[in-house]
């Protein structure tokens, strides 16, 4: 197994997704004619998720798949981890959504500093009356970015715990709910150890999907460039500084939260059938049998797979789920749970070349 390329288990992935198709729809009867067809197509709500492509793809170049992670994210009310080198438009990304689909936004920028009550909220003594008050934190939001997340203490990280769960938090005596929707979205660097914080676990499974963004095409860095260079002046006053991407947003949405909600009932109905519940039950149970892993996945990742797959299949204009929903999600809904022994790492494996592993191995 150390011997794995990863062009080879891509290769045999992608087999193993055709061979499970056909085994999906003999079981649904043989009817490949359905798969096909893109049956339920017009059930979807196009103008929700095309103007929301459009509205994005105005500021950001490119990161078309962060974008359906975000999308599938919203629809499904799981909260996402986006990890990436600095530079990549996280931040910039998460604000056009919240801006287009006319969403409450926080932003918290997580350093080592920062305290508990700083996002849940506190209880303050009102000195007029000689009676506390709650004063909400940014957390009382309908998306929130926790920017930098493995910058801040434990205690900071832990705070999100209860609101990522329950999605309520609890100030002094008082239990209090969030607003609904209720989603976080949180960014980290990967190379930067020095003043971070490794998420635990238990932080890292209450995330749907952790998605890895990778560096703009030669094309699309050009155009970034060229954007860049278009942006001009923003004049204040006698002076004048350089527009920023974040001025280039349109505060003007192009969707309610009320076509959100609706698209969150559509998502609910996309059928899922058992085959595709019995073989993400195999995938999550395969991760914590392999003697490559310290740790697998637990069944709240099997909950995540077959959520964020009805949500996929829905965004691509299907009322039900396939194979090929399972695997293009596999590695976003469940790297971020796996953990390598001693004895994988020192043989030079990834997490990512044994989830592939399995994957084929499913066949």
């Amino acid at each position: 197994m150390s011997a794995m390329s990863t062009s080879t288990t891509t290769t045999t992935a992608a087999a193993v997704t055709a061979d499970i198709s056909n085994k999906a729809i003999a079981a649904a009867g043989g009817n490949g004619d359905r798969v096909e067809a893109g049956v339920g197509a017009g059930s979807r709500d196009g103008s929700l998720i095309d103007n929301l492509r459009k509205r994005v793809a105005h500021t950001v170049v490119g990161q078309d798949v962060v974008v359906e992670r975000v999308m599938i994210a919203l629809m499904t009310g799981g909260h996402l981890l986006l990890q990436g080198m600095p530079g990549l438009a996280k931040t910039l990304l998460v604000n056009s959504v919240a801006k287009a689909i006319d969403l409450s936004f926080s932003r918290v920028q997580f350093t080592i500093d920062l305290l508990p009550a700083d996002i849940i909220g506190s209880e303050i003594l009102d000195q007029r009356t000689s009676e506390y008050r709650t004063q909400k934190g940014p957390v009382f939001t309908n998306l929130l970015l926790a920017d930098e997340i493995n910058r801040a203490a434990p205690k900071v990280q832990s705070a999100l715990l209860e609101a990522m769960q329950e999605r309520k938090v609890t100030i002094g005596n008082n239990s209090l709910t969030l607003p609904a929707p209720f989603i976080v979205i949180a960014t980290q660097n990967p190379i930067e150890q020095s003043g971070t914080f490794e998420l635990p676990e238990a932080q890292l499974d209450r995330f749907m999907l952790c998605h890895r963004l990778v560096y703009p095409s030669l094309a699309e860095e050009e155009e970034v460039l060229k954007r860049s260079l278009a942006l001009g002046l923003k004049r204040d006053g006698r002076g004048a500084v350089p527009k920023t991407a974040f001025e280039a947003i349109d505060p003007e949405p192009v969707a309610t939260v009320e076509q959100l909600v609706d698209s969150m009932a559509k998502v609910q109905e996309v059928y899922v059938s058992e085959v595709f519940v019995k073989h993400c039950v195999e995938l999550v149970r395969r991760t914590r049998t392999t003697p490559h892993l310290d740790l697998g996945s637990s069944p709240r990742a099997g909950i995540a797979l077959v959520q964020a797959s009805r949500a996929r299949a829905y965004i691509h204009g299907r009322d039900y789920a396939v194979p090929e929903d399972l695997f293009a999600l596999a590695e976003d809904v469940l790297l971020h749970r796996m953990r390598l022994t001693y004895q994988a790492m020192a043989e030079g494996l990834t997490a990512q070349q044994i989830l592939r592993q399995i994957m084929a191995e499913m066949s």
